[in-house]
């Protein structure tokens, strides 16, 4: 007889005054299962969690934990005590012998403040919480979940603030835990990892299949295939995908539970997401032979050598995934190509050495971290067409509408006011303007931050048509495997490498690197980045080092306090969009800020030198 689950969900209904967001749901949680909840955005999956724990209450049905099930919850925000310590967050009072001998705490204050001791924090494990940045307080609630002796993990986007390094490590401390997990997440990789089922929050529904994301993609498929799809549908995104997975690393399918010969007969005939050839072929056509070359060109950051003797060629039709942690100078050399090009209107201008060759037709966009400031009172719609009212995507022609429907604007969506749309929504809006002007050349910068699956997967569908050269910085591994042909990493040696096993083989220089002491390691971590991944100068030897390591360590959290800063201007920015003094205002703070950053980034670069 099997054990009987650790929570039961029963006929539970949830409605708000504008949606109903589960309809009569029955789900269980069994002990040790691994469950990933995917849907869009708004459709409820952050309400399922809050109910499974209890948090919220439902208008019908009712949820029941077994006797002494124990819960720990990762919320979207948190509900730490600022005057508290990370100590007292994450151990009650507890003698440090208590804690510290254990393997599992162990592991976990290195996996994500760098030691047992914390030493990428303020105080360390003494800092008060209230004086943390949004991701240093992100990773304490999340080592506060993971420390807690809990029978059930609930996360809602655990993956915040890690960058790929980090990801990895959280993905493989949770395999190595014996609680049940429910997660909320929009990384694909991620789910395929630690899952063995999903349920898809639809309309009120939730359907359940066995295996993670690829195995869901697989299952999906057969079950449009059972219901007799039209011929049409074949060519529908999740088809597409499936094409994708199934001639990738096997690894992508391994958990499958369900049998794929039907599935399989679904992409017999089904061509690759994108021919490769023909628009590389078409970007020659737009770009020429030549978009971007490199010669003997040396890469700074103030004082900071990033990157010597560089010399690469951005070929016609090419799709680069880029890694590397913050500061070893992605975004440097990206900025280094765009001003040769001329992007930001001040003139063409040349790197400190080398030379970069820009191809005559280039015409680059840049997607950056920072939303473009819009009037509020524009529409959707209005946006994008006030760019143009037709793109030309490979050899099909689509208009403002079209786009703006593939990126999740459906229907009265697309008169939604400006001032009026969500994070996401903003991304989204920001995407299609710039893939209306039709560039040929494109830099994306963290593209998938705030973006659902569902928006995702049109997303890589659409670039999947896009004819061009495309660099990637994302900390999405799933979205950079998926959009990007080659796979260049930037490892701290000044020097960029291509990786022909793509993001594996740079976990696994990382690592070697990092062992070493060659690479940048945790004793620093920034906005953004785990600590596993985070900048750090040479180890330290002597009351000079130490003292350099400190003031390093209080630059870091500077320049993410900073950086956070600027992100509230820019949301202030938008909100105000139609006050011209408020305006004048908030550019006067960004300038200052920017400055500042631009100072605290330089003083960085000399210590870690």
């Amino acid at each position: 007889m099997s054990a009987p689950n650790l929570v039961n969900l029963e006929t539970v209904s949830k409605a708000y005054p504008d949606q109903v967001v589960l309809d009569a749901v029955s789900l269980g949680i069994a002990a040790s299962q691994r469950v990933g909840v995917v849907g869009r955005n708004g459709d409820g999956k952050s309400t399922l969690l809050r109910l499974i724990a209890r948090a919220d209450e439902p208008d019908s049905g009712r949820v029941v934990h077994t006797g002494g099930t124990r819960v720990a919850v990762l919320g979207q925000t948190d509900g730490l005590d600022d005057a508290a310590t990370v100590r007292e967050a994450l151990f009650q009072g507890a003698d440090a012998h208590e804690w510290a001998s254990s393997p599992r705490v162990r592991e976990i204050l290195t996996g994500l403040f760098g030691g047992l001791d914390a030493p990428v924090l303020p105080e360390g494990l003494d800092s008060r919480i209230g004086v943390l940045s949004g991701g240093e307080r992100r990773r304490a609630d999340l080592a506060r979940v993971l420390t807690a002796d809990a029978d059930l993990l609930l996360l809602d986007e655990p993956t915040n603030h890690l960058d790929i390094e980090g990801i990895a490590w959280l993905a493989g401390h949770l395999n190595g835990t014996r609680a049940a997990i429910v997660v909320v997440t929009h990384d694909r990789w991620f789910l395929d990892e630690i899952c063995d089922r999903i349920w898809d929050v639809q309309r009120g529904s939730v359907f359940e299949y066995d295996g993670g994301y690829s195995a869901y993609v697989l299952a999906r498929a057969e079950r449009e295939r059972q219901a007799n799809v039209a011929e049409e549908k074949r060519q529908n995104l999740m088809r597409k995908e499936l094409a994708w997975l199934r001639r990738g690393p096997k690894a992508r399918t391994s958990k499958a539970k369900f049998r794929v010969d039907a599935a399989n007969e679904l992409v017999a005939n089904e061509p690759p997401p994108r021919d490769t050839a023909e628009l590389v072929s078409f970007a020659t056509g737009r770009l020429g032979k030549t978009v971007f070359e490199a010669q003997d060109v040396t890469v700074k950051a103030g004082d900071q050598t990033l990157l010597e003797h560089l010399d690469w060629i951005l070929g016609p039709g090419k799709r680069i995934g880029l890694l590397g942690v913050n500061g070893a100078g992605k975004t440097s050399l990206l900025r280094t190509l765009a001003e040769a090009a001329d992007w930001d209107g001040a003139g063409e201008r040349q790197p400190a050495a080398g030379r970069v060759k820009v191809g005559r037709t280039v015409k680059l966009a840049w997607l950056t971290q920072h939303m473009e400031d819009l009037d509020g009172s524009w529409r959707v719609l209005e946006a994008i067409e006030l760019v143009a009212k037709r793109v030309q995507f490979g050899k099909k022609e689509m208009s403002a509408g079209q786009l703006a429907e593939r990126l999740g604007f459906v229907g009265g969506r697309q008169r939604t006011l400006v001032r009026d749309l969500s994070g996401g929504q903003r991304r989204r809006l920001q995407l299609a303007r710039l893939l209306m002007a039709e560039p040929n050349v494109l830099f994306l910068d963290e593209p998938t931050n705030d973006l659902d699956i569902e928006t995702l997967t049109q997303l890589e569908d659409l670039l999947d048509d896009w004819a061009g050269t495309m660099v990637v910085v994302s900390h999405d591994r799933y979205f950079t495997e998926r959009v990007a042909d080659e796979t260049w990493a930037l490892l701290g040696d000044r020097r960029l490498r291509m990786l022909p096993r793509g993001v594996e083989e740079y976990l696994e220089r990382r690592g070697e690197a990092v062992k070493a002491g060659t690479g940048k390691g945790a004793a620093g971590a920034r906005a953004g980045e785990s600590p596993a991944a985070a900048p750090q100068a040479a180890k330290p030897s002597g009351a000079v080092d130490r003292a350099v390591q400190k003031e390093l360590s209080k630059l870091e959290r500077r320049l993410e306090r900073t950086e956070e800063k600027i992100a509230g201007v820019h949301g202030e920015m938008a909100a105000f969009a139609t006050d011209p003094a408020k305006l004048a205002e908030l550019q006067g703070r960004l300038t200052a800020l920017e400055a500042e950053r631009d100072e605290i980034e330089e003083r960085w670069m000399e210590l870690a030198e």
